[in-house]
C-alpha cells in the first residue's frame, strides 16, 4: 500500500475540524486507510540517515501523518485528494462536478504527434489548468503527487512519464517528436548548461535519483521529446524537463502532459492531477482541454471528465456484504464515497463515477464501497450454512482423492510455479509458441516470470535438473492448474486441472508410469477397452491407448490416452534432447493428463 505523508494541522485546516490522534486514527479506519505513523520531518531525517535521537527537540515543528492508502485509489495520494474525500465521507461536502473549458470562449491549445514516436513512445494526452493559486505546501503537494504516481500507477515512469510546464513561458501549437539524441539539444531542469541528449544521458548516470529511468530509453536509436512553435524543448520523456519552462510558486497557468506506453494509464494519470489540483484553478473545477492530433490526422481532445455510469442489483450487494440494506439506504452511503447513486427502483441503483474514480470497474467495487460506508464493523458475522459454501468443490476434492492414490504408489508431490519463461515453456520442451496457446505476461519483472505455464511438465523438468543428486529411482508428480487461451471465455483464458508424473532411473521406466495410468484408471473406475474388429472403433465406456507424435517425447516410445473418445494426456519416454536442456542426466518417463473429464459424467 502507498504511504502519503500530509502535515497534520495544514489536513486539519482542510478538513476544518481538529482531531486527537485517536479520533483520526478511528475516522481513517472507518473509511479504509489507515493511520500508519506519526512524526516529524526531522525524525524523519533522522531515520532515514539512522542518527540518535536529538533531545532538544523542536516543539513547533510540523507534525507528520503518515497514512496507508489503496494501491488503486490514486485520487488519495495527495492531501488535496484525502482532504476531500474526507470531507465527502463526512458529509461535508458534496461530490465537485468537473467541467472542461469550453471552445467556444476559448481557443484549445493544440499537441501534434509525429509518426516517430511509435518507435519508443507512442501516446500523449494533455491539459491546462488556468488561474492556480500556488503556494509552499500546495506546490509541494502538486510535485509530490507526480512522483507518487510515478512511482505506483506509472510503473517507474515505463507506463507513464509526468510533465509540467508554466504554460506563458511557451507558444504553442505543440509537438511531440522521436529524434535521435545527438539532435535534441536543450537546458534540463536545474542546470544552466545545454547538452544533447546523449551528453544528458551520461551527465545522469551519476545522478542519484534520475540514473534509474535512463535504461527505459538510452538504447533506442531515437529519443522522445516534446517542443513548442518556437522549438524550445519542454521535455525529454521520462528522465527530465526542460529548464525554460519550469513551474515556480508565481505559476498560474500549467500545462500538464503525460506521454506513455499504455494509453488508458495515461488517461487516467493526467484526470488524477487535473481533479486533483483544479480546485486552486479559476474557475475552481474547470479544466481547459488540449487537442492532440494523432499521426493519422485523428483528433482527441483531453483530458475525459466525463462520469461514467453503472447499474447495480441492490439484492446482489446485500448478498456479497452480509447485510439487508434498502436501495435508498444503500445510495445515501455510496454518495459519501463519492459515487453518485440514485433510486431506479426497489432492486435497482444507477451509480455515477466520477472522473476521480478509476478503481471502479465493476459492481464488486460498488459493493464494496457500501461495506466500507456502513462500516465492517457494523456487519454481523455469520457462519455460512447452506450446503454448496460448506461443501468442497467437486473438482479439488477428486483432485485430493488423485494425489493420496499417487503419493500411495511411492510418488513424490511437488509444487512449482504458476508463472515461467517462455524459452522454458515451450523451447525446451520442443514445442513451438503459435500465439494460441500460452497467457504472455505484458510487464515480467525478470525472464523467469513471462508466461504462464501452458504445461506442467516443464516445472516437474525443472525440479528433477535441480535435484539430479538424489538418490535413485526419483518420482515425482503434480496436481495442479495450467493456464490456456479460450477466446469463448470472458477474460480469454481458461483454467485446467492437469496431473504430470514423472520417473527417472537408470533405465527410462516406461512401464511405472503406463502403470500408474492404468491404477489411476482402475480406481476412477474407468476399464481398458479393445479395439472392436466388426465395428473398427473403441468402445465409449472406457479409456484406451493410441500413438502419438508429442515433441517432448521420444519418437516410438509415446502414447495419447484416449477417453470417451477424445485425448485426454499422454505419455512416454522423454526426449533426450529435451533431458539435456533440463541438466538431466539419466533416461525418465512422464505422463500429463487432464483431470476434469473425470467429473463430467
Amino acid at each position: 500500500m502507498p504511504t502519503v505523508s500530509v502535515g497534520r494541522d495544514r489536513l486539519f485546516a482542510a478538513l476544518e475540524q481538529t482531531y486527537s490522534e485517536a479520533e483520526f486514527d478511528e475516522l481513517c479506519f472507518e473509511f479504509g486507510i489507515e493511520l500508519d505513523d506519526v512524526t516529524t520531518e526531522k525524525a524523519i531525517v533522522r531515520k532515514e540517515k539512522h542518527l540518535d535521537h536529538e533531545e532538544d527537540e523542536d516543539e513547533d515543528e510540523e507534525i507528520i501523518y503518515k497514512i496507508d492508502v489503496p494501491a488503486n485509489r490514486y485520487d488519495l495520494l495527495c492531501l488535496e485528494g484525502i482532504a476531500r474525500a474526507l470531507r465527502i465521507f463526512g458529509q461535508k461536502q458534496s461530490v465537485p462536478t468537473f467541467s472542461c473549458k469550453s471552445s467556444l470562449t476559448h481557443s484549445y491549445q493544440r499537441m501534434v504527434v509525429k509518426p516517430e514516436t511509435a518507435l519508443i513512445r507512442p501516446f500523449v494526452v494533455c491539459a491546462v489548468l488556468r488561474g492556480v493559486t500556488f503556494n509552499e505546501s500546495r506546490y509541494n503537494s502538486f510535485i509530490d503527487l507526480q512522483d507518487k504516481l510515478h512511482q505506483n500507477l506509472c510503473r517507474k515512469r515505463t507506463l507513464v512519464a509526468i510533465g509540467t510546464h508554466d504554460l506563458d513561458t511557451l507558444q504553442g501549437p505543440f509537438t511531440y517528436e522521436a529524434l535521435p539524441p545527438a539532435d535534441i539539444n536543450f537546458v534540463p531542469l536545474k542546470q544552466r548548461k545545454e547538452f544533447n541528449a546523449a551528453e544528458l544521458m551520461e551527465f545522469y548516470k551519476s545522478d542519484m535519483k534520475l540514473k534509474k529511468f535512463l535504461n527505459i530509453i538510452e538504447s533506442s536509436l531515437v529519443y522522445p521529446v516534446l517542443y513548442d512553435s518556437k522549438r524550445r524543448v519542454l521535455s525529454l520523456p521520462p528522465i527530465i524537463n526542460g529548464a525554460h519552462s519550469a513551474i515556480t510558486l508565481k505559476t498560474r497557468n500549467i500545462f500538464i502532459e503525460c506521454t506513455a506506453t499504455d494509453l488508458t494509464k495515461a488517461k487516467i494519470v493526467l484526470n488524477t492531477m487535473v481533479t486533483m489540483f483544479s480546485q486552486y484553478s479559476t474557475p475552481q473545477f474547470e479544466v481547459e482541454p488540449v487537442e492532440v492530433v494523432s499521426p493519422d490526422g485523428r483528433s482527441n481532445l483531453y483530458p475525459d471528465l466525463s462520469v461514467r455510469s453503472l447499474e447495480v442489483d441492490v439484492s446482489s450487494i446485500n448478498g456479497l456484504i452480509g447485510v439487508s440494506l434498502q436501495a435508498q439506504e444503500m445510495a445515501e452511503l455510496l454518495n459519501r464515497m463519492q459515487l453518485s447513486a440514485t433510486v431506479k427502483s426497489d432492486a435497482k441503483l444507477k451509480v455515477l463515477v466520477p472522473p476521480t474514480r478509476s478503481d471502479i470497474l465493476h459492481a464488486c467495487d460498488v459493493a464494496e464501497d457500501v461495506a466500507i460506508a456502513y462500516g465492517y464493523n457494523n456487519i454481523v458475522r455469520t457462519v455460512p450454512t447452506s450446503y454448496t459454501q460448506g461443501k468442497q468443490q467437486p473438482l479439488n476434492h477428486f483432485s485430493d482423492l488423485v494425489r493420496s492414490e499417487i503419493a500411495m504408489a511411492g510418488f513424490t508431490e511437488v509444487v512449482t510455479w504458476i508463472l515461467g519463461s517462455h524459452h522454458e515453456n515451450f523451447a525446451m520442451v520442443n514445442r513451438e509458441d503459435n500465439g494460441k496457446t500460452a497467457v504472455i505476461v505484458g510487464n515480467p519483472r525478470t525472464s523467469e516470470f513471462e508466461v504462464v505455464r501452458s504445461s506442467l511438465l516443464p516445472g516437474i523438468l525443472k525440479t528433477v535438473g535441480h535435484n539430479k543428486d538424489s538418490p535413485r529411482p526419483i518420482k515425482l508428480f503434480e496436481v495442479s492448474d495450467i493456464v490456456r487461451l479460450d477466446t469463448e471465455k470472458d477474460v480469454g483464458a481458461a483454467n485446467h486441472r492437469h496431473l504430470a508424473a514423472l520417473y527417472c532411473n537408470l533405465n527410462s521406466g516406461f512401464e511405472v508410469i503406463h502403470g500408474l495410468v492404468d491404477r489411476l484408471m482402475e480406481i476412477v473406475g474407468v476399464p481398458v477397452v479393445e479395439f472392436d474388429e466388426n465395428t473398427q472403433s473403441y468402445s465409449d465406456n472406457g479409456y484406451y491407448i493410441t500413438p502419438s507424435q508429442e515433441p517432448e517425447f521420444f519418437t516410438g516410445r509415446q502414447a495419447n490416452i484416449m477417453f470417451k473418445g477424445s485425448c485426454i494426456g499422454n505419455f512416454g519416454i522423454v526426449h533426450p534432447e529435451v533431458m539435456q536442456r533440463f541438466d538431466i542426466t539419466d533416461p525418465c518417463s512422464a505422463v500429463e493428463m487432464i483431470l476434469e473429464p473425470f467429473l463430467s459424467g
